[in-house]
């Protein structure tokens, strides 16, 4: 008779099969009867079946920061998923490309990029410590996406599938910017030079650094840290935008040089 330890370690493969293959299946929710409790346990087996093979973690990222997301996944607080590091875009000079098959049904978002300067993690992680602690801010761009048939998702399946995680690229890092009010920085996101989502620092669960304390106080329950040298992308500044094969996004934020991401 299968335990449940068999059976996270089963759908953990799923995933993992469904990722490697590009092929949707159906709800772990449905199929499997996935319920929260155990999703975190699903993403954890996975990223250790990649890890395993070689995957590295470049660090960590927050989904449903917004009130409205919460409310439409039926919750009261984010979720989160690791960044890894096989789907980092390579940008150089605030360019980068990536081929857009590799994923399923791709979605991107503007984001507030966090670099640690040294680890945080404990129970009571506050803002202001996530602030200490960081060296620089970037903008990002996530690229979400859903091994879950037709994003036919609730939050077990969002959560076991690494928080939807497509990939994601960095802009140039700006120390200065630690200086700024996070709640206040503008973004502009673009696809094929037309405006397709606004946003303000403040939609990442009221200020980015409070974002990344949830995260890192999330984290302290489950035993880990963030990490020096980990980024921290700290939620969708508005909503995500499709794309597809030859599509070119462009991400502007105050005070920051912008990031473009060509789609080939």
């Amino acid at each position: 008779m299968a335990t449940a330890t068999d059976r996270i370690a089963e759908l953990a493969q799923d995933l993992e099969a469904a990722w490697t293959a590009r092929r949707p299946i159906e709800p772990l929710s449905e199929s499997a009867g996935l319920e929260l409790g155990d999703a975190y346990a699903v993403q954890s087996a996975w990223t250790a079946l990649r890890v395993a093979a070689g995957e590295t973690i470049d660090g960590r990222k927050i989904g449903l920061s917004s009130p409205a997301m919460q409310e439409q996944m039926g919750v009261d607080e984010p979720d989160f998923g690791s960044l890894w590091g096989s789907r980092a875009v390579a940008v150089v000079d605030g360019h980068g490309e990536v081929p857009a098959d590799l994923f399923l049904a791709p979605r991107i978002e503007g984001e507030i990029a966090l670099l640690m300067g040294r680890p945080v993690g404990s129970a009571t992680t506050t803002p202001q410590e996530i602030l200490a602690a960081t060296e620089a801010i970037a903008p990002a761009l996530e690229i979400v996406d859903s091994r879950i048939a037709d994003w036919r998702i609730t939050i077990a399946d969002t959560v076991a599938d690494n928080a939807s995680y497509g990939g994601y690229a960095i802009g140039p890092w700006s120390a200065a910017a630690r200086d700024a009010d996070l709640r206040t920085i503008g973004m502009v996101l673009t696809r094929n030079a037309e405006v397709v989502a606004e946003g303000v620092g403040r939609a990442a669960l009221g200020h980015p650094a409070r974002s990344a304390a949830w995260l890192a106080r999330k984290l302290a329950s489950f035993g880990e840290r963030l990490e020096a040298g980990h980024v921290v992308l700290t939620g969708s500044l508005a909503r995500a935008v499709p794309f597809e094969q030859g599509d070119t996004c462009v991400l502007e934020m105050h005070g920051m040089a912008p990031l473009t991401v060509r789609f080939t």
